[in-house]
């Protein structure tokens, strides 16, 4: 299985809002930090918007941050989201020919099991954990040296 380039950028960006916890992150300062376009970067944050992983807040002094707490998102709940289709073979698509084996056959009861498999262990790892892991994260996305500068979020509404 592989994942899409928009479900790998949502970690990212998901990542780089939790590594600048307390502050709201701006779409071009991580379009920056990954060496990815703006433009890419606004698609993916729509889904994630909706599905509530992130909140927007707009305006001039606007921007992104988590919608909840980044050890409560699990990367299957990204991966949710922004994958189109966990079609591992092709009897498992839409409109696919009907095989007169798909009620019986080995190999798609071998497929759903590895795909559930799979997204076991994406419900094991969160955004926090993947932070966490990497130490230097804060200076490997640029967000050390301008925290001084930069202006506090908006708390969020309390729930």
């Amino acid at each position: 299985m592989r994942l899409t380039k928009q479900t790998n950028y949502a970690v990212r960006m998901l990542m780089y809002c939790a590594a600048n916890e307390g502050h709201l992150s701006r779409i071009p300062e991580i379009a920056k930090a990954y060496g990815v376009s703006e433009l890419f970067l606004f698609k993916i944050l729509q889904p994630l918007n909706k599905a509530g992983l992130v909140e927007t807040v707009r305006g001039r002094n606007g921007g992104v941050r988590l919608g909840k707490p980044a050890a409560d998102i699990s990367l299957f709940d990204v991966v949710r989201v922004t994958e189109d289709s966990f079609a591992m073979a092709e009897c498992f698509e839409d409109g696919a020919v009907e095989c007169p084996l798909v009620d019986s056959c080995g190999l798609n009861s071998a497929l759903r099991k590895a795909l559930n498999a799979f997204f076991d262990v994406l419900t094991e790892y969160s955004i926090d954990d993947l932070v966490k892991a990497r130490p230097q994260i804060n200076f490997l996305l640029g967000l050390t040296g301008d925290q001084a500068f930069r202006k506090p979020a908006i708390p969020a509404p309390a729930a």
